[in-house]
């Protein structure tokens, strides 16, 4: 089966400005696919060439079976494929969302025997029921997205394009949101960008990071995680000195390449917590952790753990030096 979406050798420049260089990326049929990036990374141009809206300076964008987004001949048929929630949703705040709704479905070409059926489908997806006949400039910012995506879900797309969904809602907001993509995302493919690692993580089976216009990594959060290696914890009852005169006769050095030891109390605790790298190798890491539980179990030792790096040193480590360009694009 072919992918749902294929981005070969994306490429755009605005004037002088390289805002994207040769992205190319598959999201497969059923994936919920999270594009992560700092600000002004890219994010919002690969975007809106996915969606047929910008046109690459160079590559292609392709829907469904190989459908051109920006071909004249089967650009129009790759768009009717997909749903787009852009970041600031173009909502009409005068009107009362199912008016609006009613509107849009119009203008989709959804026949008029089947609107009435589509918008109440979409109420009840977006979880709009309460809401149906308020006025769209009075609503919350987190009812306003909800209304954006209620639109681009009228048509029934397979495909799913949503960016920044989460821009500028509050914690109750954004928990709210991240259950609803996540409910969608069972049934259609969903790609979204976000500089929201929390986001990203909370709905997405896999990520692509960019950075200055370019792909630096892509994969699940877990692969993504053993990029930064490991890290083997321990506490124990023993104090620092007992400690570093247990470890001193264990042979670390090798194991953990080089990286030094280290040794703290934590007098509120009363224990002593030690840390040494455990490299990128799973194995390696689980060879140390059997090495410090031997040498520290005498001193009381409480607990030994592997611990993967947070995705947010990953990412902090893949996007260090900042954006590429002035602003998002």
């Amino acid at each position: 089966m072919p992918p749902a979406i294929v981005a070969t050798d994306l490429t755009r420049r605005y004037g002088p400005t390289l805002a994207l260089d040769g992205v190319s990326f598959e999201v497969a049929r059923g994936e919920v696919v999270g594009l992560l990036g700092p600000n002004g990374a890219g994010k919002t141009t690969c975007m809106r060439m996915l969606t047929g809206f910008l046109p690459p300076t160079r590559g292609r964008a392709q829907l469904g079976d190989g459908e051109d987004l920006v071909d004249a001949s089967s650009g129009k048929a790759a768009r009717r494929l997909l749903g787009y929630l852009p970041e600031n949703a173009p909502l009409y705040g005068e009107m009362r969302v199912q008016r609006y709704l009613a509107f849009r479905a119009r203008l989709r070409g959804i026949a008029w025997r089947e609107r009435g059926k589509a918008i109440d489908r979409v109420l009840e997806a977006c979880r709009l029921g309460d809401v149906r006949s308020s006025i769209i400039g009075r609503l919350s910012k987190g009812y306003r997205q909800r209304v954006g995506l209620a639109d681009a879900l009228l048509a029934e797309p397979p495909v799913l394009v949503l960016d920044e969904p989460g821009a500028g809602l509050d914690p109750n907001q954004m928990r709210e949101l991240r259950q609803l993509i996540a409910d969608i995302g069972r049934e259609r493919t969903v790609l979204l960008s976000s500089h929201l690692l929390s986001e990203v993580q909370a709905v997405c089976q896999r990520v692509l990071i960019v950075m200055k216009g370019k792909l630096v990594a892509s994969g699940d959060v877990a692969s993504l995680r053993a990029r930064g290696g490991a890290r083997v914890v321990a506490r124990v009852e023993g104090d620092v000195e007992a400690v570093r005169a247990a470890l001193e006769p264990v042979e670390l050095g090798d194991a953990q390449d080089g990286a030094e030891i280290e040794v703290e109390r934590d007098d509120e605790a009363q224990l002593t917590h030690v840390s040494l790298s455990g490299g990128d190798d799973e194995e390696r890491a689980r060879e140390l952790s059997a090495r410090l539980s031997k040498a520290l179990a005498p001193l009381g030792l409480v607990e030994v753990t592997v611990e993967r790096a947070p995705l947010e040193r990953v990412f902090a480590e893949l996007t260090e030096g900042g954006a590429g360009g002035e602003g998002e694009r």
